[in-house]
Parts: structure tokens; sequence; C-alpha cells
């Protein structure tokens, strides 16, 4: 009788493991759902600032254009490295591949650059430079390059937590058994250029 109680409670215990690892696991995959979405969310964060820069470019173009229509080479610039920056375009599987996050910040980073060559302009064009719309678009757009900055920071924060969860061994383990939905994501690593916002001189 003794044998059988033993037994019994040596079931009980073995069964009680067994639901404490599944449970434990199941938070862990749950935790990691809920990591990957905050990733999303600030992607998209990233995206609804990076679309207001696009937004604005068109009248920043037409505003140096109505006053400084010699700059032909540089309006082309910018109208060419809006158009390839809007041209690649990431998916939630984008963001695992190096390749196509790089090609992604070089775009951006041209953009910025272009940008900037932009506002250099207003230097040579007293009338220009008293322009009020396009003082207007120059701090917009200053505060939208601040903006990104940040959304950018707020990203790589995110993915860390994601990674660092996903790295561990309770989540390599929950991957593993579950098929492996999860991947790394990639940090977004801008260029240089991209992370200096455009400097604004009223002078």
């Amino acid at each position: 009788m003794m044998h059988v109680v033993t037994r019994r409670n040596a079931l009980l215990l073995a069964l009680f493991a067994l639901l404490a690892v599944f449970l434990t696991n199941c938070s862990r995959y749950d935790e990691l759902v809920e990591k990957d979405q905050i990733c999303e969310q600030r992607w998209a964060d990233i995206e609804a600032q990076l679309q207001r820069r696009m937004d604005l470019v068109p009248n920043l173009v037409a505003t140096v254009k109505a006053a400084a229509a010699h700059e032909e080479q540089t309006l082309k610039e910018v109208t060419e490295a809006r158009a390839k920056a809007t041209s690649i375009q990431l998916s939630a599987e984008d963001l695992t591949n190096p390749e196509k996050v790089a090609a992604f910040e070089q775009a951006q980073g041209q953009l910025s650059s272009a940008l900037s060559r932009l506002l250099m302009v207003q230097e040579r064009y007293p009338e220009l430079k008293a322009n009020e719309s396009f003082r207007d678009l120059q701090v917009q757009l200053e505060g939208t390059e601040n903006r990104i900055l940040r959304a950018r920071e707020k990203y790589n924060e995110a993915v860390r937590e994601y990674n660092a969860m996903l790295n561990k061994i309770g989540g390599q383990v929950v991957n593993k058994v579950t098929g492996q939905p999860f991947k790394p994501r990639v940090y977004f690593k801008a260029s240089p250029e991209a992370q200096t916002a455009p400097k604004v001189s009223f002078e």
C-alpha cells in the first residue's frame, strides 16, 4: 500500500513539474509575442515620422523653386532622393534581414543629406531667407528629424529587449518548441548624415 501511495505521489509531483514547465514556457511565449509587437509598434512610429518628412519635401521644393529657380540640380537631387526613399518599404519580415534594412537606411540617409543641401540654399537667396513659408517648413523639418531620431532610439531599445529575451535559454527553448516563429530583429543603424538634423538658420 505504501508503495502505491509513493508512486502516486511521485506521479503527482511529476505532473505538477510538467505543468509548471508548461505554464512557464507559455508565459515566455506570451512575453516574446508582446515584445515582438512592441517592436512592430516602434517601427510604425518611425514610419509615421518618415512619412511626415516625405510630405514636407514637395512643399520645400516648391517654395525654393519659386524663389531660387536656378537651383535646379539641388531640387532634382532632393526629388530623386525622395522618390528612392519612398520606393524602399520594409515589411515585418524584412526587419530581420540586415541587407534590406541597410538599403532602407542608405536611402533615408541620402534624403537627409539632400535636404540639408536644400536648406543651405537659403544663404544665397535673400528673398528665400526672408520667406515666412520657407522658415516655417524649416522648423517643421527640424522637428520631424528630431522625432525620427527619438523614434529610432525607442525602436532600438525595443529590439534590444526582444533580442535579449529571444537569445536567453528560455527564449531559445520556447522558440524551438514552437517551430521558431521568432527571428532576431536588426538594429537601425542610420548613417551619420541621417542622424544629424538639418541646421535651421534665420540670420
